[in-house]
């Protein structure tokens, strides 16, 4: 990534962007879209494509095939009155998305194919760049900014006509420019790409690892290099203290909520500074540093969390709060993602009129456990990969955070 972030240098020019590369000093033309773009719209009444030529529009993924998207069968669709589409058109989708609620612009990267009447099609003329045009509409800040002013929003989907779109205006380099700009920010792509890749398979690497681990295909040795002792299945309540202390004297406000993904998490980050409590809370529970906590409801119990960044806070009435004895706080932390015990959940949900899991529930599950020491050993290897995951994680938050940098300094 170094080599590729070095390349672009800063412009004063009120006409240029902040970061330019040197061999390029032409300032920035501004540019009616209806210079840069061609709208068509040609039927597929010859039936030049079938039904598995159908494409679609991710924010995501850019063009895809719909079947890749989707996975639908098509029975209902006539192909006949879809949209013809090019590689290297662009293309404009009335859909409505939250990052995107005024449309999507994106290049057609993928193949040839249909596109449902629900997108406009232009041809890029010769002196642009459709992968330029592309990275510029791909800030959804620069995409909604100019969209706003030419569509007209609805409750599903937008009206939009191609002509006023068109009649807007854009800064563009030259077409060099234009295709060095594109082919930089590709390679920033790519290398995103490639972190992510790897993350993702740092992942299943440690789910395929704990598998074998939980199920005892794979033991560790004691340190003295010999065997630990048999796993023995144990009542899982015999090792966990329930908590429900108020917060009536106390008067606590730091109020926390547990993420599947991201556990223990403040409700200003859950719900972006948005008030949800109530201004009293003093009915709602206490969870110090170290304790667990889970919503009981059948969608939210498979949310479990130990605190950690916090010394103290508090939670709503309805969660569940205990603390570890005799159990190693790593070991618990990945027993209690195992396909194994998210099972259990879901048989003694499924078997109770409440539709929830109490303590007394999770307190009856029967767990095959190891000893202490071996706990311990399994925490801490299991820790080790974490802590590969955390780091590919922070580069790969890097390398957005840099990207986001570059699509806001790089264009005009």
């Amino acid at each position: 990534m170094s080599e590729v972030a070095q390349a672009p240098h800063s412009s004063p020019d009120g006409h240029s962007p902040q970061l330019r590369f040197p061999e390029f000093k032409e300032p920035y033309r501004e540019n009616k879209l209806s210079n840069i773009l061609k709208r068509y719209s040609a039927k597929n009444s010859d039936e030049e494509f079938g039904i598995d030529d159908i494409l679609s529009l991710s924010s995501k993924y850019g063009i895809v095939d719909r079947k890749s998207l989707l996975e639908d069968t098509y029975d209902k669709v006539n192909h006949l009155a879809y949209i013809k589409t090019r590689l290297n058109d662009f293309v404009y989708g009335k859909s409505i998305s939250s990052s995107y609620p005024y449309g999507l612009f994106k290049v057609n990267n993928c193949r040839d194919g249909l596109l449902s009447t629900l997108y406009f099609t232009f041809q890029v003329f010769e002196d642009f760049s459709p992968q330029y045009l592309d990275k510029y509409f791909s800030h959804f800040n620069r995409a909604n900014n100019f969209l706003k002013k030419y569509v007209l929003v609805g409750d599903r989907y937008i009206t939009a006509d191609s002509n006023y779109i068109l009649s807007g205006t854009i800064y563009t380099p030259t077409k060099p420019e234009q295709q060095k700009i594109a082919a930089f920010l590709s390679a920033v792509d790519n290398k995103i790409e490639q972190i992510s890749k790897k993350q993702e398979l740092l992942g299943e690497y440690k789910k395929g690892l704990m598998q074998k681990i939980f199920s005892q295909e794979i033991r560790f040795k004691a340190d003295d290099g010999g065997d630990f002792p048999d796993w023995k299945e144990k009542k899982l309540g015999d090792y966990l203290t329930h908590k429900s202390i108020k917060n009536k004297d106390i008067n606590i406000e730091l109020v926390l909520s547990v993420s599947n993904k991201k556990g223990f998490i403040t409700q200003d980050e859950q719900f972006e500074g948005h008030q949800v409590a109530s201004k009293d809370l003093s009915n709602y529970k206490i969870v110090e540093k170290g304790e667990y906590a889970y919503n009981p409801s059948r969608i939210n119990v498979g949310s479990i969390a130990r605190l950690k960044n916090h010394s103290v806070g508090v939670v709503s009435p309805m969660y569940v709060i205990f603390k570890l004895k005799q159990l190693d706080a790593g070991f618990f932390d990945n027993l209690y993602q195992t396909h194994y015990f998210k099972h259990l959940i879901k048989i003694s949900c499924s078997g109770s009129v409440r539709d929830s899991l109490n303590f007394n529930d999770m307190a009856d599950f029967l767990i095959n456990l190891p000893s202490l020491s071996e706990q311990t050993k399994i925490a801490n290897f299991l820790s080790s990969i974490d802590s590969k995951i955390e780091q590919v994680g922070e580069q790969l938050d890097k390398s957005k955070e840099f990207k986001k940098a570059l699509l806001q300094q790089m264009f005009v």
